[in-house]
């Protein structure tokens, strides 16, 4: 039996298959599934062909839509943190409003068939993808898209990338003006808690606050520069190792929120009040940091506004494709704040 006969027996054609068969890009099949221009006349031969081999039938909702003027974006999404999607998942939102986009929310985990998904999104008629974090980093599935033809957009990585657009913040930058604040209190003795060791974020953050502390002539203690993973359980774990070292931290600065209230909550549990025994900050500024007590004095990301960003230049880049316009993806670098609540203060004396 040959291939094309094994495919038919297995289900329905995809838009992978005729990919396949066409020897080009899955997004290459949509463009010509929905008439769509920019494609070369050999290669749209050579993809009617296989449609015709396959017997392939494109879903015909998806092909109704995609046809019309509305966008068509997966959101796909695998952060632990339920604050930081909430705050994603709104800006996404509004600004799909705005772009008569309709918005597709996926879960993409690391048991997640990546070519499985991405062929069948496509095959429904995606126009493109936005890649909040950790999927911002995962360079398989980047490359996955590239082999797509597909758009995409990153939100939060610590960095450009050649094929996709990025909006991001300056996190070195940030974490490094959060170690002089809490250096500028009188700290010496400061712990670090590490975000997510597969985001480039995390590394930038990091580095910010080695620097930092260099600068000052401040001793990073190996001992107070503990590993999480940006969930709630890792900070609170960390923040216990540290706090039970013979020469505790006066300080910790946590590279997200979700680790910070993770760190208020072993300090309580070791019977030390926040701020006056310890000083906890954190990252982002979600609203973990001002629903736990103390509030958290914490960089202002502003996730939101990320969102919408990404949303809107993936709608550019999608238009301008459809208008037969040259286009490459764009770099969007927005402003953080320091935002100073009550979780901060002075070391205790003596």
């Amino acid at each position: 039996m040959n291939d094309t006969k094994s495919r038919r027996s297995a289900g329905r054609p995809t838009v992978n298959d005729v990919a396949r068969l066409a020897q080009c890009s899955p997004m290459t099949v949509s463009r010509v599934v929905n008439g769509g221009s920019g494609v070369r006349e050999e290669t749209r031969l050579a993809v009617e062909a296989a449609i015709k081999q396959l017997n392939y039938a494109p879903n015909r909702a998806a092909r109704s839509l995609a046809g019309a003027s509305q966008l068509r974006i997966a959101l796909l999404y695998a952060n632990p943190s339920a604050s930081y999607l909430s705050e994603l998942l709104i800006g996404c939102m509004d600004a799909a409003t705005r772009l008569d986009a309709h918005l597709m929310v996926e879960r993409c985990e690391p048991e997640t068939d990546q070519s499985k998904m991405i062929a069948r999104l496509v095959d429904s008629a995606v126009d493109g993808f936005l890649l909040p974090p950790p999927l911002c980093d995962d360079t398989a599935l980047l490359a996955r898209l590239r082999r797509a033809g597909t758009h995409a957009v990153l939100i939060g990585p610590g960095q450009a990338e050649a094929h996709h657009g990025v909006v991001m913040i300056d996190d070195y930058q940030a974490a490094y003006d959060m170690t002089k604040h809490i250096l500028g209190l009188g700290h010496k003795r400061i712990g670090f808690i590490i975000g997510n060791p597969q985001q480039s974020a995390s590394a930038l953050r990091l580095a910010g606050f080695r620097d930092a502390m260099a600068e000052s002539g401040a001793t990073v203690d190996p001992a107070l520069v503990q590993q999480g993973h940006f969930t709630y359980r890792s900070g609170l774990d960390a923040a216990m190792d540290m706090l039970a070292l013979p020469s505790r931290p006066t300080a910790i600065f946590a590279s997200n929120d979700d680790m910070a209230a993770g760190c208020v909550a072993a300090a309580h549990r070791n019977d030390l009040e926040v701020p006056h025994d310890l000083t906890v900050c954190g990252f982002d500024d979600t609203a973990f940091a001002s629903n736990i007590w103390p509030e958290l004095t914490t960089i202002r990301q502003p996730i939101r506004q990320m969102a919408e960003t990404a949303l809107d230049l993936l709608a550019q880049e999608i238009r301008a494709e459809r208008a037969s316009e040259k286009t490459r993806p764009r770099l969007a670098t927005l402003d953080y704040e320091l935002v100073r609540r009550e979780s901060d203060a002075a070391p205790p004396q003596g």
